[in-house]
């Protein structure tokens, strides 16, 4: 132990050799190399207690000195001690007040701290074990801003939703801005813009000042429909001659500007070669019409598209869910079997369900993406029946809710590949949302244009005080429709009603169509869809 002490210290020089010191030290002189070697012995005995209470064995994380944060990033500040027993001994202060904390395994956890605005320090304080020396202390100096910046702009009508859109607006305070998820320059007034190629229906705007605070904001872009004079096709429908042919030449003659062709039908067919995997997967992909090369078509006789998409009616993808064990995505009985109706076993999916939703969605976008103007859902609904006896797996809330949900998800991702958002709805739904699930006044909200089927022969006698509906197109037309246009009342949607252009028990030729357009022009709807499920149409019928 004594030739590694004389090894350290300097205090005893060299080692000894053979020579005048190593032969004539006196008594007094080995007495004093004696006392040195101890006193060195137990300073390097004590050596590891003073290093552990020394600063360097205590450390605060989640705070940095001089640092500008906020009351919210305090509850990230931790206490640490090189030994794990030390800890039951820290005592921590914030501006001299002492702060409970507790353990965390091996660290100390400060409570929520309600602090104010100002200049304020922390202290984490180790007491020494050994009497005379100093305690082992780290502090830090912070600044607190906990006010967030200040988020303003205008919203953004459009009337072309294919066009760029810039934004301009302002965040006071902030440091950073953010718009639909991209870092946008701020000048010293806290100004910023930004272009959007194909602008969403709400653009997403957040703001961070230096000390983490942050804001954000939705700006709602308007879109006012431009409305349109249309028939509907279904995807076969378009490959025959007989009957497209008849309805370009409608549109030659002026009498139509729009064609609504199906991109999923009620039997759960997609009309054209889809590249949505699930569509892919359960063979309802097919190949009825070339995607875009229908739309170069129709844009170039100078016609809109307006894609049909049957959303939760969808026999296909019900009965391959079912079969393949995800059962969620089917409507079920109270039993927990699919739910039939009068539909067929496997009828209805679930819009509950986040697949069934996603599925829909990413059908709406490819088809937005190759340019139809609109999707138009149909079936954007639950079955018929008492509540009761339905089940929705995953429902939070009202079946009513859920569809709105639905159609507030899908009008952002239609909008963002440059096409509005219609939503086809039965005409009891005006003052019957919970039959079947369509609450009129919170989905106008949702979408750019609503259009009721308010077909005289599906109206029961004595519906708006009209004894014979069917017999009385314009009637039953005039009154429904003014019903849905008070629920509309207050948003940007406009109400683009189907017509019957079929018959019943009751001939519908041009005088019921007209008498129909009339009672929707006597609520100031210029625009219309007619509906034969034949697809097949009289120019005679819309002749002026």
């Amino acid at each position: 132990m004594t030739r590694s002490i004389r090894g350290m210290c300097p205090l005893l020089g060299t080692p000894a050799r053979e020579g005048y010191m190593g032969r004539h030290r006196t008594r007094s002189q080995n007495t004093v190399l004696i006392l040195v070697a101890i006193i060195a012995t137990v300073a390097i005995a004590a050596t590891p207690t003073v290093v552990q209470s020394l600063p360097f064995g205590l450390a605060i994380q989640g705070l940095g000195d001089g640092v500008t944060t906020n009351a919210e990033s305090l509850r990230d500040i931790r206490v640490l001690a090189a030994r794990d027993s030390d800890l039951d001994r820290v005592a921590v202060t914030l501006d001299d007040q002492p702060v409970t904390t507790q353990r965390d395994g091996g660290r100390l956890v400060l409570p929520p701290l309600k602090i104010g605005d100002g200049e304020h320090t922390l202290v984490a304080r180790l007491p020494n074990e050994i009497p005379g020396l100093p305690d082992a202390e780290v502090s830090r100096t912070f600044h607190v801003d906990n006010t967030a910046p200040e988020l303003s702009f205008q919203p953004i009508e459009i009337s072309d939703p294919r066009k760029p859109v810039t934004l301009r607006g302002t965040a006071k305070g902030a440091d950073k801005v953010t718009v639909q998820g991209e870092e946008v320059k701020v000048n010293e007034f806290g100004n910023f813009t930004a272009t959007i190629p194909t602008p969403p229906a709400k653009i997403e705007i957040g703001a961070q000042d230096a000390a983490g605070n942050r804001a954000a904001g939705r700006v709602p872009v308007r879109a006012r429909h431009p409305g349109m004079r249309g028939v509907h096709m279904t995807a076969v429908a378009w490959t025959a001659p007989a009957l497209r042919d008849p309805v370009l030449q409608m549109a030659r003659d002026g009498l139509i500007d729009t064609v609504q062709l199906d991109i999923k039908d009620e039997s759960g067919e997609v009309g054209y070669a889809s590249q949505v995997p699930l569509a892919k997967e359960i063979g309802a992909a097919k190949n009825y019409y070339d995607l875009h090369g229908v739309v170069e078509q129709l844009h170039k006789e100078g016609v809109r598209v307006v894609g049909r998409l049957v959303a939760f009616r969808d026999p296909i993808l019900a009965r391959a869910s079912w079969e393949s064990g995800e059962r969620d995505r089917v409507v079920q009985n109270a039993d927990g079997q699919p739910w039939a109706g009068g539909y067929g076993e496997y009828a209805f999916t679930n819009f509950a369900n986040r697949e069934v939703r996603e599925y829909n969605i990413a059908l709406a976008t490819e088809a937005a993406r190759a340019g139809f103007d609109d999707i138009l859902y149909d079936y954007v609904r639950r079955p018929e029946g008492p509540i009761e006896q339905l089940r929705f797996p995953g429902l939070e809330g009202t079946p009513e809710e859920g569809i709105v949900d639905f159609l507030a998800e899908s009008r952002n991702a239609v909008r963002a590949e440059g096409a509005y958002l219609g939503a086809s709805v039965f005409g009891i739904a005006v003052n019957r949302p919970t039959q079947i699930g369509q609450d009129i006044t919170a989905m106008a909200r949702k979408v750019d244009y609503i259009s009721p089927m308010i077909y005289p022969s599906h109206w029961g006698a004595g519906e708006y005080g009209v004894a014979d509906p069917e017999s009385q197109p314009m009637e039953i037309t005039q009154r429904s429709l003014a019903a849905f246009a008070e629920k509309a009342a207050g948003t940007q949607t406009v109400i683009i009603p189907w017509i019957q252009a079929f018959s019943m028990s009751v001939h519908y030729g041009r005088d019921q169509i007209r008498a129909q357009l009339d009672g929707a022009r006597a609520n100031g709807m210029d625009s219309f869809l007619l509906w034969n499920a034949s697809c097949k149409y009289d120019p005679a019928d819309l002749a002026p």
